[in-house]
């Protein structure tokens, strides 16, 4: 394709995560990405933004929906946060757990919170399999968790991505195809992709892996990684040529968030957000893609952009690595 012809198509929609953010409050943070020309925010909810355990949830919620709006600003849910319900263990409990009441009651309010917020999709992982809990109890207890889950999603309205993360159970695209089929392919389980984590551990090249799961593909993660090690990094100091990786998503029609994952990097969050879109607009440009994002309203009609399950741009829902 030609970068002539590549002006016709729709940019790509740029967001960064809030917990690049960590040091900001919310409203802030919100502004500041607003500022810098990015379309919208993976939310992740945690005791220094949105806290889901803290008193009046719903009038935060609220108060959050506003500001979004106000500043144009699409959002996923994210459900990441390190210590939110074990202050001693990171992530813990996960589905994975003797006892994972808690990560239950939090991913159904992550549920509720993004259905008030018009998310287009909230996004959640399986954690690091305990010690003493066998791999098969652990599939087990983890394919029962997202059963009742999509349940609770289906019910209100709002799409799933699950995120394969390098070290977790479910760590490789090949993983979440497997949990795919165990909960009978439901249409509202989606894959949330981490660009990083193809150049991580993946065994195909980066562009490959947007390709395979692009029927399917609700959330997209971006940043820089080297190969075998899991550390997010800014973009231009790993090893990933990121032109080609825009371009694919381009034309797989995805139509949702690509947003920065810098968790670390809340230290020089306004200017690490600042290079970070000007970085993927030169890259969006490199390939015949307008050089910035095309908004969508906030709320609940930018819930289920055009690729999402219900009106995916893609009929054949096969991996192309299991097509005849």
């Amino acid at each position: 394709m030609t970068a002539a012809a590549g002006t016709d198509r729709p940019g790509l929609r740029f967001g960064y995560g809030t917990n690049g953010f960590a040091n900001h409050r919310l409203d802030d943070a919100l502004r500041v990405l607003a500022d810098l020309g990015y379309q919208g925010v993976a939310l992740t909810l945690d005791h220094d933004h949105l806290d889901p355990f803290a008193p009046d949830l719903a009038a935060r919620v609220a108060a959050v929906g506003r500001s979004l709006a106000a500043h144009g600003l699409g959002v996923v849910v994210e459900t990441g946060a390190r210590y939110l319900l074990d202050p001693w263990h990171k992530h813990a409990p996960t589905l994975l757990h003797d006892d994972n009441a808690l990560r239950v009651e939090f991913l159904r309010r992550a549920v509720a919170i993004g259905a008030d917020l018009g998310a287009e999709a909230v996004s959640f992982w399986s954690g690091v399999r305990p010690a003493g809990v066998d791999p098969a109890t652990a599939w087990d207890r983890l394919v029962a968790g997202c059963a009742g889950l999509v349940e609770d999603a289906d019910a209100a309205g709002v799409v799933l991505g699950f995120e394969p993360e390098p070290g977790m159970l479910v760590a490789e695209i090949a993983d979440w195809w497997r949990l795919r089929d165990a909960l009978g392919a439901p249409p509202g389980f989606g894959i949330t992709l981490d660009i990083g984590h193809c150049r991580c551990l993946e065994p195909r090249p980066v562009p490959d892996c947007v390709a395979e799961v692009a029927a399917h593909l609700v959330n997209v993660q971006i940043d820089d990684m080297r190969r075998g090690v899991h550390e997010h990094l800014e973009f231009g100091t790993g090893e990933i040529d990121f032109p080609p990786v825009l371009r694919e998503l381009a034309e797989a029609g995805y139509a949702g968030l690509v947003a920065v994952e810098l968790p670390r990097h809340s230290h020089a969050a306004p200017s690490v957000a600042a290079h970070s879109i000007d970085f993927l607009r030169a890259a969006a440009t490199a390939t015949g893609l307008p050089p910035g994002p095309v908004a969508l309203p906030p709320g609940p009609a930018a819930r289920r952009p055009a690729h999402l399950p219900g009106n995916a741009t893609r009929t054949d829902t096969t991996p192309p690595h299991r097509r005849a």
